[in-house]
């Protein structure tokens, strides 16, 4: 029964935590390139207010800002998990192994790893985003007079 346990918990760190992990990844790029797509083909002459424009151009840039945010602490979570797991296969064990401990807290760290790689394309993707909104925003105010 508690090996039942352990191989469950081991599996929610592997493809629970890890899957979210790459579905946070996948989204930002999905996102990113979207979002360029759309960048590179809009007419700021289809529009006459500079706020209907804003929320165009913004829609979506919070999901990628939530990602790189929380994915370090998805990655946090699958760390903790996996060293709940060390500890009790090595209170389980009886016989103190140094080399299974090493391992076990070496592959809880995988996750932490993982929530970074995630998160730190996320906030770079984000903040590229922000700055051609900018970019489009001011050419928009140059156009119609107001700078």
């Amino acid at each position: 029964m508690e090996q039942t346990i352990l191989k469950y918990a081991e599996s929610i760190l592997d493809y629970g935590v890890m899957g979210v992990l790459i579905l946070m990844s996948i989204a930002t790029l999905w996102l990113f390139i979207e979002r360029m797509m759309f960048y590179s083909s809009v007419r700021i002459s289809d529009y006459n207010n500079r706020d209907t424009l804003e929320m165009e151009l913004t829609d979506n840039i919070s999901v990628i800002s939530t990602i790189g945010s929380n994915a370090p602490y998805v990655g946090l979570l699958g760390t903790v998990i996996g060293i709940m797991l060390t500890f009790y296969t090595m209170g389980d064990a009886g016989a103190i192994d140094a080399k299974k401990i090493m391992v076990g807290l070496a592959m809880a760290l995988k996750a932490t790893a993982m929530g970074l790689i995630v998160a730190m394309p996320a906030i770079i993707t984000y903040t590229i985003l922000l700055r051609k909104i900018e970019k489009i925003l001011t050419k928009f105010d140059v156009e119609n007079g107001k700078i």
